[in-house]
């Protein structure tokens, strides 16, 4: 095995024609005397020979360099990239074109430039927008379904058995210049060095260059940026590590440098230094802004254009654009156009199967015109984005603050007294079945008690569609407490109308019921707030009768979103247990 220093002595003299050997210590910055004594070694193994004056390097200096040959390059592609908001809503973020270069093409580029011709791109997210490169660039495209439930380390389960001496790259970094060697001696993971605070994941090194400790954030401090290369031992203990560990949840849902720190003692990567201007990511559309002007007035996204015919502005007033945590079923972001402040929201990829965009359209219409919602601003009852105002230090209702609760009941109420009747039926116990018969097909309604639970809540549909009490009118459908928002004067708005439509009043109160933490004493007296009165017989079992059927939909909804990669916790047992205690309180 080679040294260091006689590997970079080898490797340079592979790459350029020298005549002397001071030009060699200048260049590696290493002494005039070892660079001699070096030589003298190479050329008395035949690694090496002299000839007219320039060293040249022999086939065994050839088949010793072979063990450092990079095999191949892994580039990570399938993530979301969601805090790149909203140009990543759009196209993955890898295929934005930065500089006139696409990114990922760039990178596949300066790969190839360097003899990395074995490149595999494991996509997820809209992956069908990656196909192109395979035949543009001889590349091989592995798909990892798994994108949306798990981080990275479902990428890498894809391509362990390619791990050897490998470049993992990410689909969005920028290189000024080209990083990547067709030699390397060790495995390291490139950094950049920053004096300011950053939460990025900061390094500790010893005198050798060896990552000894990571801490996420940090200041004056070597941070973790852009590329990495594996050589054949770390490759096979991490490939080792990840399939023993992959089973575990957390392992799943971190990133692959959160197994790296765990197993740091054993896993030995070091740190290799590059100037801050010279490996870049674009982590908004205002940092990408100051690298490319051209995104300043033309970022090449129907989004903008959308809010720029909205609010009558043109793109490069667009700025402050910070994701806001995505919902089960859409992304938000909020931005500025001048002083004021806004809120995007983007429909996620197959809401359209069970949510109606126009029945929201309309609901909104009817919440602004009725005061509920004076945040709403506009929405597209075809593509299904909104633009609402942004509720600066917004907070959500407070379930043990009676006048909240009194707030929040009273424009329930409100909506329900109009007596509106949408074209759009919303039908709480059919949407239940049209979940479950979508739970079926994917296997996930197999468990003891799921069909008896399903035949008790049919038999309280029925119960409570059939009395006296049985109405229908335009109901929210998803009254609970982070959809009643409140600002610094206290004004209550009623937002988020995307399951909304026709369904009995009732089922309004057990949805806000049965997403709180209310004893059923609790849940009496809110029916009874909400009425003014207090209900006996069969109008409270009406009502009971709501909270469990409400309590049943959301318990369907949470399993078909756990399918879908969203998981919703503790939730689904509460709703499961207030479906079954509520169901009984109605057939008494």
């Amino acid at each position: 095995m080679l040294s260091e220093s006689q590997f970079n002595v080898l490797y340079y003299l592979l790459k350029k024609t020298v005549e002397n050997q001071r030009q060699i210590s200048i260049e590696l910055n290493i002494s005039l005397g070892k660079i001699n004594e070096i030589i003298n070694y190479f050329i008395g193994n035949n690694y090496i020979k002299k000839t007219s004056d320039i060293y040249e390097i022999t086939k065994t200096g050839l088949k010793v360099l072979s063990p450092y040959k990079v095999k191949n390059a892994i580039i990570m592609a399938a993530g979301m990239s969601s805090r790149f908001a909203p140009l990543s809503y759009e196209k993955p973020k890898g295929l934005l074109r930065v500089k006139g270069d696409v990114l990922i093409e760039r990178e596949i580029k300066q790969l190839q430039e360097v003899g990395i011709t074995d490149i595999t791109i494991v996509v997820g997210y809209l992956k069908e927008k990656f196909f192109y490169l395979a035949e543009k660039y001889n590349v091989k495209i592995i798909v990892n379904e798994d994108y949306y439930k798990y981080n990275n380390p479902s990428t890498l389960m894809r391509v362990l058995d390619s791990l050897s001496n490998t470049y993992i790259c990410s689909s969005d970094n920028y290189f000024v210049d080209n990083v990547f060697e067709p030699y390397v001696y060790r495995a390291y993971y490139s950094t950049v060095f920053t004096s300011s605070t950053t939460d990025e994941w900061c390094i500790k090194e010893d005198s050798l260059g060896l990552i000894k400790k990571v801490s996420i954030g940090g200041e004056n401090s070597w941070f973790m940026m852009g590329h990495v290369y594996w050589d054949k031992e770390f490759s096979k203990k991490f490939a080792e590590i990840l399939r023993k560990e992959y089973d575990k949840e957390n392992v799943k849902e971190q990133l692959w440098e959160s197994l790296y720190v765990k197993h740091i003692k054993e896993l030995n990567l070091y740190a290799k230094h590059y100037d801050y201007h010279k490996v870049l990511e674009f982590d908004s559309l205002d940092e990408l802004r100051q690298f490319d002007s051209e995104y300043i007035n033309n970022a090449d996204s129907n989004i903008l254009r959308n809010i720029c015919n909205v609010l009558q502005c043109e793109i490069k007033d667009i700025t402050n654009i910070k994701a806001i945590k995505a919902g089960l079923t859409n992304t938000s972001f909020m931005f500025n156009v001048g002083n004021n402040a806004y809120v995007y929201r983007h429909p996620g990829r197959g809401t359209e199967n069970y949510i109606n965009r126009q029945s929201e359209a309309f609901s909104m219409n009817v919440a602004s015109s009725l005061g509920l919602d004076n945040t709403f601003i506009y929405m597209d009852c075809k593509e299904g984005w909104k633009l609402s105002k942004f509720v600066n230090n917004a907070r959500e209702l407070n379930y043990h603050n009676d006048n909240e609760v009194l707030q929040a009941l009273s424009m329930i109420k409100k909506l329900h007294s109009q007596n509106i009747i949408s074209k759009f039926d919303f039908g709480l116990w059919n949407k239940t079945l049209d979940f479950i018969e979508k739970l079926e097909k994917l296997g996930r309604s197999d468990f003891d008690g799921f069909y008896e639970l399903f035949e008790t809540m049919k038999y309280v549909d029925k119960k409570v569609t059939s009395d006296e009490y049985s109405t229908k009118c335009l109901c929210h459908c998803d009254c609970y407490s982070p959809n009643f928002l409140l600002n610094d004067k206290n004004e209550m708005f009623l937002i988020d109308w995307e399951y909304s439509g026709n369904d009995d009043p009732a089922s309004d109160i057990g949805t806000f019921i049965c997403c709180s933490d209310y004893n059923f004493e609790q849940s009496v007296r809110t029916i009874e707030m909400y009425l003014g009165y207090s209900p006996k017989g069969e109008e409270l079992k009406h009502y009971f009768g709501y909270i469990a059927l409400a309590s049943y939909y959301w318990f369907i909804w949470a399993l078909y979103q756990e399918t879908r990669g969203n998981p919703v916790g503790e939730w689904l047992y509460l709703w499961y247990k207030n479906a079954k205690k509520f169901a009984e309180k109605t057939l008494l």
